[in-house]
């Protein structure tokens, strides 16, 4: 008898090297309601908890901002993940391209925020490319809407994800209205906010300093700076989001879309601004 026969294979699967028969059926072009059908327990709201309170089992990611510029939006996130009183991470992600117009960040417990943000990129992609083309802008946040809403039973367990998002709006009627933000609450309501909006424990600061210096029609340049302000503003009073970190060259997440598509900032682009910032408050720290 040869090793391959003795070998006990698992009973169930079938090893001809063919998909099951789910992935060839016609069905809805979201991908998260198919993975809800074929393994519900990949999904990060699907997987059972033990019972009690588990905020502290991971780190948590902190201040992101949104702002609508002349040609389209901006979101900038600060680099801080914690763990209670500590620095869990000085340099974690938490701003990114949703799709080719389209940008998303969140805010909360980091290891089910980031595998949602990568969800919600391939739910997109995955309509994109079942349908032969793109959902409109509010199609997109209500597919992210309906994601928070099935981590609900996980958030009020301490496990809570925020998301934020904003995009290039390309069915809108004159590009200075193009640029367009929506914020979510963790039952999975979504709202379309003007301006500007922050998430996260430093949005408060964030979004205070955002009134006093944001104004209609900003330049995508001015937003950048407009943005850095607001995460340096965060971090001097909210100690779970970091500030521009000259020292370890650690510097916020920067990222536009406009008609161009989505962009990201260098590093070196998002330094000299935090420098030119850093030397105006030396120079009048109470500003």
């Amino acid at each position: 008898m040869s090793f391959r026969r003795e070998l006990a294979l698992p009973t169930g699967l079938d090893h001809s090297g063919r998909l099951p028969a789910a992935f060839h059926a016609a069905g809805s072009s979201s991908f998260s309601e198919f993975l809800a059908q074929v393994a519900p327990e990949m999904l990060p709201g699907r997987r059972p908890l033990p019972p009690g309170m588990a905020a502290d089992v991971s780190a948590h990611a902190t201040t992101i901002v949104a702002i609508s510029c002349a040609d389209g939006v901006l979101m900038g996130g600060d680099r801080r993940a914690t763990m209670g009183n500590l620095i869990a991470q000085r340099d974690i992600e938490k701003v990114f391209a949703a799709d080719a117009y389209s940008l998303v960040g969140m805010a909360g417990t980091a290891g089910f925020g980031l595998e949602m943000m990568r969800l919600f990129q391939v739910e997109l992609e995955h309509y994109e490319k079942i349908e032969s083309s793109m959902l409109s802008l509010e199609g997109k946040a209500n597919r992210l809407a309906s994601m928070v809403r099935n981590n609900l039973g996980a958030a009020m367990q301490g496990l809570a994800v925020v998301p934020l998002f904003a995009g290039f709006d390309v069915d809108a009627k004159s590009i200075d209205q193009a640029g367009r933000i929506f914020s979510f609450d963790v039952a999975g309501g979504v709202y379309e906010e003007r301006f500007y909006d922050s998430i996260g424990s430093g949005s408060l600061f964030a979004k205070s300093s955002l009134k006093k210096r944001y104004r209609a029609g900003v330049t995508t340049d001015e937003a950048v700076k407009l943005a850095i302000e607001a995460l340096y503003d965060a971090a001097d009073d909210d100690t779970a989001t970091g500030g521009p970190d000259l020292l370890r060259g650690i510097f916020p997440v920067i990222m536009t879309a406009t008609v161009e598509g989505t962009r990201r900032y260098t590093d070196e682009e998002t330094k000299a601004v935090a420098e030119q910032i850093i030397a105006e408050r030396a120079e009048n720290p109470g500003a």
